[in-house]
């Protein structure tokens, strides 16, 4: 088994500590640090975004190996080149106004960081003019927006009408997700996609910047 296997195993397994051997010892080597990201690191969430939507693996094994993931990621991070650093797409991700919930939007944002993008996280109870103040800042290529609750689902339409009149609407694109929202919400407040769960987020939206 190569280390790019051993590596892309580790992540699987949600083994914080091996992935931290490994990926230290791969840098120690002299192996390029977008490899050690592309074949290994990435290779392991690969293994466990299919067996997540097939119900082998469930919310806690996934976090364990996106938190697996961040830790190697965080090492190599530093050593990427700033073209590859630019080359990442950015995705401006949080919790709608009034949602205090963050365990969705926490693994969405491990499984889009996992995908190779540069994630924005705005946090909980994100207002509409963060929202808006965030995409003029980062300049990201999607917006994301989660809820948990029927009664803050209506912020999303909100945060919607605040990015179209700052008029940056056009600039991105924008998907929405979470338990009480349906595909024909998502259509009625003019969202882009909606995401069932996170991996269908993370594939969405790779798919939209490859379109882009």
């Amino acid at each position: 088994m190569s280390n790019f296997d051993k590596l892309a195993e580790a992540v699987y397994q949600g083994d914080d500590s091996a992935v931290k051997t490994i990926t230290q010892g791969m840098i120690e080597s002299g192996v390029n640090p977008m490899e050690i990201v592309s074949k290994g690191l990435l290779a392991g969430m690969d293994i466990v975004a299919p067996k997540f939507k097939s119900g082998e693996m469930f919310i806690p094994e996934v976090m364990m190996s996106a938190q697996a993931l961040s830790a190697g990621l965080n090492i190599v991070k530093p050593l990427l080149s700033a073209e590859d650093s630019a080359n990442m797409s950015t995705f401006v991700m949080g919790t709608v106004k009034g949602d205090l919930h963050d365990i969705g939007k926490n693994l969405v944002v491990m499984l889009l960081e996992s995908g190779g993008f540069n994630v924005v996280d705005l946090g909980v109870d994100v207002a509409p003019e963060t929202f808006v103040a965030a995409i003029k800042q980062h300049k990201p290529q999607i917006v994301g927006m989660c809820a948990l609750l029927t009664t803050t689902m209506m912020a999303m339409q909100d945060t919607i009408d605040a990015i179209n009149a700052a008029g940056l609407r056009d600039k991105v694109k924008v998907l929405v997700g979470g338990a009480p929202l349906y595909p024909e919400f998502a259509d009625k407040i003019g969202a882009d996609g909606y995401c069932v769960d996170a991996v269908t987020c993370k594939e969405m939206a790779a798919k939209m910047v490859v379109n882009k």
